[in-house]
């Protein structure tokens, strides 16, 4: 079976600084359908690591469902202080600012993962969201890194 990353290698794409790098990846059923885990690395702020996950479906349940270009929206993240941080050249607005995106559709569809830094509280937000053209999507997952320094 061709793993849909291959299929549509053309297609997919991981824009902005940051580079995901697959670490695991959850079998969940006989049609093929995954779970893909990935690290990756905020660009922008040194010592901090996210693992998003996502589901990917196979080619037989794209087959039995006739929308073959197309991943659902479901992701979930998770962030950790994995060495000294260094926060780098942020955007420290409201809106934050894309820190991963990557196609779940050949056109519309983006998972994104977004940093936002809460300055009242020293700590770093990142949301992991769907972004389509016409079709918003409440799923999203949050995940959030302190910045204290001990003797604070």
């Amino acid at each position: 079976m061709i793993p849909l990353r291959t299929l549509c290698g053309l297609f997919a794409f991981s824009a902005l600084s940051a580079q995901a790098d697959v670490v695991g990846n959850v079998d969940v059923d006989w049609l093929g359908n995954d779970i893909i885990i990935e690290a990756l690395e905020d660009p922008e702020v040194q010592g901090v690591t996210c693992h998003l996950t996502y589901f990917e479906r196979g080619i037989i349940d794209r087959l039995q469902k006739g929308n073959w270009f197309e991943d659902p929206s479901n992701s979930a993240i998770s962030c950790r202080q994995t060495g000294p941080i260094t926060v780098g050249d942020i955007d420290r607005g409201r809106e934050g600012e894309d820190v991963f995106r990557e196609r779940r559709s050949i056109v519309f569809k983006t998972i994104r993962v977004k940093r936002i830094f809460d300055a009242d509280n020293n700590t770093l937000i990142y949301v992991s969201h769907a972004r389509d053209v016409q079709n918003g999507s409440a799923k999203m997952a949050i995940s959030t890194v302190p910045l204290y320094q001990q003797g604070q």
